[in-house]
This record gives structure tokens, C-alpha cells and sequence, in this order.
């Protein structure tokens, strides 16, 4: 009867939800649904109780020079595991992926760097000169877990190479990100607390010649992501360093055991944190905000824009060559996909900006701006396959 009872519970209840886990669709839809589920509780009546909870302070954390609030924890903290995650993958990719040699890396490091700048250049047009000028790095990043699963969904109406190449230019986008927020949006740098990190890290790299990567070198990351925090730069940076003192024989493991918690507990978490925002009776009218249209018409036409312009360049100049089975069209879609800011743009924005109001108008415009980029790069890469001839959708 007990094992019946299992048989029925298993059935019904975890295969659906490993297979669900597995899906490379439904890391976008948690984060749509926790973000859709943020906005309308946020708005409710009683609302407020909502975004206080998100600010509950820890005052004894202050002595021990910690993130003293839970949205602060979640985003100097939680978000610290999603760079060491992000920077696992990025070191697989320059070590034995698509990145690990010139000829393969050439076109989506600069198809990356293409829809980074123009973006912030477009930013930056409008809002030059005002108080929101700190905000461009807002509009250049790119959500590998949206643009990828926005892709999924069209199945084989995308080619595997365009996926592979959107893989490895998010990969670089992302890298890009953290070294903008690492120059950009930290504090005054305390040279005493980043020597101590550096220290850190060189003892990591010792133990790491002594004895197999485990418990003593995490320990050693948490020392190294304090002392980053106390440091100016942001926290989350120490993440990313820690990932690449990874060897490279542990990295799949990790990346293994990380993927579940990072894209179904922290993302989700984060979210909800970073999306309560109270909307205002005039929020259609912000949107016209020079703040709100830089970052709408950075993502929706600077990431597509700079992405095809320096891909068109490299491959007409016979520097790079398109991925097999892909057209210039393929790469315009996967450039509208690579609009789809979200996590990384929300996460510029509360580091761009101090106060609430700003950071709130700058997340609803990402919102919008990533709206538009999945219905746009959906709508060109279903209308490029049927133009193409493509087969019908593979089953998921």
C-alpha cells in the first residue's frame, strides 16, 4: 500500500515537476509568473505591507557589516550564487565551449559587444545631461534564461547554431554586466577590505594545489564575498571570481547542483523582491519619461540593432562566419531576443539609482522594453521559418 501510495504521488506530482525542471521554457515563465504575481499584490489594497516586508531590516547585522535588509540580502547575497552560477558557465565556455577559440568566439564576442554600446548609446541620447544619466548600463544587459526560453518555444523553427550563438552571446553580455557594475555602480572602493579579497583569493588558488575543491574553499568564497562587500565593489562580483578559481573537472558538477536552486529558488526570490512596485496613476505617462524611453528603445531597438550591424560587419569583412543552417535573419531574431533584459537590467537598476522612484520607473520600463522584444522575436523567427520552409516545432 505504502509503496502504491509513492507510485501514485511520483505519477502524478514529481515527474511533471522534474520534466517542468527540465524544461528550458520554464525558467521564463516562474520568473513571469512571480513577477506578474509581485505587480498585482503590490497593488492590492494593503499592498504596502507587501513592499515593507521586502524591507525588513536586521539591525544587528549592521555591527557585523552585513546586508542589513532582506531585499538587500536577496540582492548582495542570493544574487552573489547566481554570478558564482553565471561564472562557472562562462569559464566552461572559454575553456571547452564555444568560446575557447578565436576563430569560434569572434562573432558572438562581437555581436555582444555591438549590443552592449548601442543600447548605451541610445540611453544616453535621451537622457544625457539629466538626473537619470547613471542609468545606461540598464538597457545593455541580456536575460540568457528568457532569451533562450523564448527560443525553445519555437522549437525547431530555430536552428540549434542560432541557439548555440544567442548561448554564447548572453554568456558574453553577461560578463560584460559584471564588469560594468564592478567599474560603475560600487561604492568608494576601500583599497584595505579589496586586498583582503585579493588575499583570499590567492589562498583559494593554494588550497586548491593541496587538496580537492570542497568545504574549506567555500568557505573561504563566503570570506571572499565579504570582504567584496565591504570593499565598494559589488558583492556579487566575488561570485563571479570564485566561479573562475573553480577547477575545471568540478565545474560541470557544480553548474549540476546549482542550476535548481539558482533558477527556481533565488531567481524567483529575486523577482518577487525587485518587483513589488506600487504603480502610479500615471505610470502610462512615465513611460514617456526620457528615463523609461531610453531603456524601452535601448532594448527593443539597440540590442537588435547592434547585434546585426556588428555581426553584418565581421561576417561581410570575412573576419567571422555565419553558424551553420542560420541567415542574417536568424541572427536579426536572435538579436530581438536579446533584448529580453529582466533580471540583469532590474538588477542595474536598483544600482543605478537611490531612490525608489527612479529605481520603480526604470524596472517598468525594462518590463516593457522585454515585452516587446519576445513578442518582436517571436514574431520575426516564426515568420523567418515559414518563410524558410522550417519543419513543424519539436515536442518538449
Amino acid at each position: 500500500m505504502p509503496f502504491k501510495i509513492f507510485s501514485f504521488f511520483k505519477h502524478q506530482f514529481l515527474d511533471p515537476l522534474n520534466e517542468f525542471i527540465h524544461d528550458s521554457r520554464s525558467i521564463g515563465i516562474m520568473l513571469l509568473l512571480c513577477t506578474a504575481i509581485s505587480l498585482v499584490v503590490t497593488n492590492l489594497p494593503g499592498g504596502e505591507r507587501y513592499i515593507h516586508f521586502w524591507e525588513t531590516e536586521f539591525h544587528f547585522l549592521h555591527n557585523f557589516y552585513l546586508p542589513h535588509t532582506l531585499l538587500h540580502f536577496i540582492n548582495d547575497g542570493l544574487m552573489a550564487v547566481f554570478f558564482f552560477l553565471a561564472g562557472m558557465e562562462i569559464k566552461r565556455e572559454l575553456l571547452e565551449g564555444e568560446l575557447n577559440s578565436l576563430r569560434k568566439a569572434t562573432l558572438p564576442v562581437v555581436a555582444a559587444i555591438g549590443g552592449m554600446l548601442v543600447p548605451a548609446v541610445i540611453y544616453s541620447i535621451f537622457n544625457k545631461g539629466t538626473i537619470f544619466q547613471s542609468g545606461w548600463g540598464i538597457p545593455t544587459a541580456t536575460d540568457i534564461a528568457f532569451s533562450l526560453g523564448v527560443a525553445s518555444l519555437l522549437g525547431s523553427r530555430v536552428p540549434v547554431t542560432l541557439k548555440i550563438f544567442l548561448t554564447a552571446l548572453a554568456i558574453i553580455d553577461d560578463l560584460g554586466a559584471i564588469i560594468v557594475i564592478a567599474l560603475f555602480y560600487g561604492a568608494e572602493v576601500n583599497i584595505a577590505w579589496l586586498i583582503a579579497c585579493a588575499v583570499t583569493g590567492f589562498l583559494i588558488w593554494l588550497v586548491n594545489k593541496k587538496m580537492a575543491f570542497g568545504w574549506l574553499q567555500f568557505v573561504l568564497g563566503i570570506l571572499m564575498w565579504y570582504c567584496m562587500f565591504n570593499s565598494g565593489i559589488h558583492a556579487t562580483v566575488a561570485g563571479v571570481l570564485f566561479a573562475f578559481l573553480v577547477p575545471q573537472k568540478c565545474l560541470h558538477h557544480f553548474e549540476m547542483k546549482l542550476h535548481s536552486i539558482v533558477y527556481f529558488i533565488i531567481m524567483p526570490i529575486f523577482a518577487l523582491a525587485n518587483t513589488a512596485i506600487l504603480l502610479p496613476a500615471n505610470a502610462i505617462v512615465q513611460l514617456g519619461s526620457t528615463l523609461s524611453v531610453g531603456i524601452i528603445l535601448g532594448l527593443f531597438i539597440g540590442k537588435p540593432l547592434g547585434i546585426y550591424a556588428a555581426s553584418y560587419f565581421v561576417i561581410k569583412k570575412r573576419i567571422a562566419k555565419l553558424p551553420q543552417g542560420t541567415t542574417l535573419q536568424h541572427l536579426l531574431g536572435g538579436g530581438m531576443l536579446a533584448g529580453i533584459g529582466f533580471t540583469m537590467s532590474i538588477f542595474i537598476a536598483t544600482l543605478a539609482f537611490t531612490d525608489v522612484s527612479s529605481q520603480n520607473m526604470a524596472k517598468v520600463a525594462v518590463l516593457a522594453g522585454s515585452i516587446a522584444s519576445i513578442i518582436a522575436g517571436y514574431a520575426w523567427l516564426m515568420w523567418v521559418s515559414r518563410k524558410n520552409g522550417a519543419g513543424t516545432p519539436q515536442q518538449h
